[in-house]
């Protein structure tokens, strides 16, 4: 056992090459895996109890589905598109990454090497101390998270063969596109901008845009619980190393929630009388959305600004704007009773983290990670990052509503994207033939007819026993 040992953690090993630092390489992987852990299993649960009963079976499927459907097509052509050698200034050159010698030689983006003006370097190209394959990975789950945070905007709605063909589709043409330009060496990370990224289908029936009730918050609280935990791995793993910008990200995305959270629940006690479990989820998600473009870069003090803004700015637009505009009702989200805010209002938060990061980004911080020299805050003394987050935004925002549009109608020449009325009206059995709930016996669905107590079948199985605290009582004759 003792020759085992030492032989695996042997210095000259081949898997275990000068450049491999076992540490960044660890932290790495537990970060991948607890970003994967946001969308498999918290988006499953936190969509499936946050929907109405009839819609849970189909609200989780629709987030299995796209973490295993983003994961193929990452590996068969969208890693490169979105961290390759460059085919355009937003966009790289699509390949597999399926190849041993690919996979195994230290991780790098190509062409996140930045000059100055004059062509000399300023910054060397990224490389991590750990092999590409731990970075695939890594991406990939930053991918699945947000086209599966991207399918909370159409839950209860979307028709899932629409979905199923829409999930690679957008994924190919628009995440890759924000990735490349934001985080691969595209035109936008080399003109200094920090992060960002965001989404669009046709209404519910009026009875459920009235009434959308969650049917377990107990189970949604468990969904979103591991989204926010989760979350120190999704801004925590972004300088590709266990530093200290690492460190400080999680600190800061753990404030900003908190502080989101606390806020938006007490507007909800001032404006309605009563905390709402479901309003706390929505602030501390909205915290999480608006700290990610800055978690590294801007001091703790600023994330609490976060939070406060994070936790009011999207409260009002969606419990005091959305309820005047037709146009938000139509694109709501199934967040229950009177929050049936729209996926616009949390997506905010993200656009409105990436214009404060203009404002507070701190240039000690900035210097630790970034690849333009001298970046800072419009606070400490330079404004053009305020401007460059703007333009950002509205590049990002521009590309997507165009892109997406274009593949919904694309795919509504083939495939309905809206779900028929009679499916609408009947939920995940017209669907899927399955229901989250409706179990009985050994895999049946419970059948009044068949299984209740004045079917003479069952006279001898199950025999009426009293009562107990007001519920009826069953013997089993095994």
């Amino acid at each position: 056992m003792a020759n085992l040992t030492s032989g695996a953690y042997g210095e000259r090993l081949p898997s275990v090459p000068e450049w491999l630092n076992k540490g960044d390489n660890a932290w790495q992987m537990t970060a991948a895996t607890l970003v994967g852990l946001q969308s498999m299993p918290g988006l499953v649960i936190l969509y499936a109890s946050i929907v109405k009963k009839k819609w849970a079976v189909n609200s989780a499927f629709m987030a299995l589905y796209a973490f295993a459907a983003v994961l193929i097509c990452w590996v068969l052509l969208c890693y490169r598109i979105a961290f390759g050698d460059e085919l355009l200034p937003f966009w790289g050159k699509g390949a597999l990454s399926l190849d041993q010698k690919y996979l195994t030689k230290r991780a790098a983006v190509p062409e996140s090497e930045h000059h100055y003006s004059n062509g000399t370097i300023e910054t060397r190209m990224n490389q991590p101390f750990f092999p590409m394959a731990t970075l695939v990975y890594f991406q990939f789950t930053f991918a699945a998270i947000t086209t599966i945070l991207l399918a909370g905007s159409v839950l209860g709605r979307m028709n899932i063969r629409a979905w199923m063909a829409f999930v690679p589709l957008w994924l190919t043409f628009c995440y890759t596109v924000g990735a490349y330009s934001l985080w691969g060496g595209g035109f936008l990370y080399h003109w200094g901008v920090i992060d960002y990224s965001g989404g669009y289908v046709g209404p519910r029936l009026k009875a459920d845009r009235e009434r959308y009730v969650p049917n377990n918050i107990l189970l949604m609280l468990a969904g979103a619980g591991l989204l926010w935990m989760g979350w120190s791995g999704f801004n925590g793993g972004a300088p590709y190393a266990a530093n200290i910008v690492s460190s400080v990200a999680i600190l800061n995305t753990n404030i900003s929630a908190a502080t989101s959270l606390l806020v938006w629940t007490s507007l909800d006690v001032f404006y309605f009388g009563k905390p709402s479990v479901i309003g706390a989820v929505q602030g501390m998600i909205t915290g999480l959305a608006c700290i990610t473009p800055g978690a590294g870069v801007v001091q703790s003090w600023a994330a609490i600004i976060y939070g406060v803004l994070s936790g009011s700015i999207p409260w009002y637009s969606m419990m005091i704007l959305h309820k005047k505009s037709t146009l938000l009702q139509k694109s709501s989200t199934p967040t229950g009773r009177r929050y049936t805010g729209s996926f616009l209002h949390t997506r905010g938060g993200g656009i409105l983290g990436g214009l404060l990061t203009g404002l507070f980004a701190h240039p000690t911080l900035c210097r630790m990670i970034l690849p333009v020299t001298n970046t800072q805050g419009a606070i400490y003394g330079s404004g053009i990052l305020f401007v460059k987050q703007l333009v950002a935004a509205l590049f990002i925002i521009g590309w997507n509503f165009i892109a997406t549009t274009i593949i919904c109608l694309l795919i509504r020449i083939v495939i309905p994207l809206r779900m028929p009325d009679e499916q609408l009206m009947i939920g995940d059995d017209a669907v899927h033939g399955e229901e989250a709930y409706a179990l009985w016996g050994d895999g049946e669905k419970y059948d009044s007819a068949t299984h209740g107590w004045h079917n003479p079948t069952h006279a001898e199985e199950l025999v009426p026993a009293g009562h107990f605290n007001g519920a009826r009582g069953v013997t089993i004759d095994l």
